[in-house]
């Protein structure tokens, strides 16, 4: 795990002011995941916990959108370059440097995670406990929303992304392990590929399931609106 992850900060580290210029308004031009992002942030509104974190927050584009869309949002990367870009251009959010594997939050704790093709890079093998771990720090009716490259294979996909080594997946394999994590996939929008790459892009809504018998494993303690 150690060693992609390396990989991945040092890829991203390298590449902070290019792709904060090239994505910074990228969602004028992708009207598809605009309205999931759109329905994402009313929907945790709803929960009455506007607590959201952007998880593989890269520059802060995104978290700057869910906070005008009225959420209370953080950002979280791997990446200390993307997280000093992002304090640097939105200083009245909120960005720390951290693994998605490991969230620096208490257990059920927000209304929203938001993981916008920042999950791509994992493993296959290492993906379910990510998801846990996404899990974890939901409240009970928080929602996930994560937008990943789509195949219609029966097997996620290694691929060469510009950055680093990336994976596509078959959207009902992804959608089992959402359900394997204790989430309940509810709404799911699939179109053709915004990139030249030529995989679709997904995006699948999932809700936390009702709560087992037993205590949460827990967290940190961290808490995401404290200084």
């Amino acid at each position: 795990m150690a060693e992609h992850q390396d990989q991945t900060r040092a890829a991203y580290d390298g590449v902070v002011e290019l792709y904060a210029s090239l994505f910074a308004d990228r969602l004028e031009t992708q009207p598809f995941a605009r309205a999931m992002l759109t329905t994402f942030a009313e929907l945790v509104r709803g929960t009455g916990n506007p607590r959201a974190a952007d998880v593989g927050c890269g520059p802060g584009h995104l978290t700057a959108m869910l906070h005008d869309l009225g959420l209370d949002p953080f950002g979280i990367d791997i990446s200390p370059g993307m997280i000093d870009h992002a304090r640097r251009a939105r200083p009245a959010l909120r960005f720390d440097e951290a693994r998605m594997e490991v969230l620096p939050v208490e257990d059920g704790a927000l209304g929203g995670v938001l993981a916008h093709y920042s999950m791509i890079h994992t493993p296959p093998g290492e993906l379910p406990a990510l998801l846990a771990e996404q899990a974890r720090v939901l409240a009970q009716g928080g929602l996930l929303m994560v937008s990943f490259f789509a195949t219609d294979g029966p097997e996620p996909i290694r691929f060469d992304h510009k950055v680093t080594p990336a994976y596509s997946w078959p959207v009902e394999r992804f959608a089992e392990l959402l359900a394997g994590a204790g989430l309940t996939p509810f709404a799911r929008l699939i179109h053709d590929p915004a990139s030249e790459r030529g995989f679709l892009d997904a995006h699948l809504l999932a809700r936390l399931a009702p709560a087992a018998s037993g205590p949460r494993t827990s967290g940190s303690g961290y808490s995401p609106t404290s200084e």
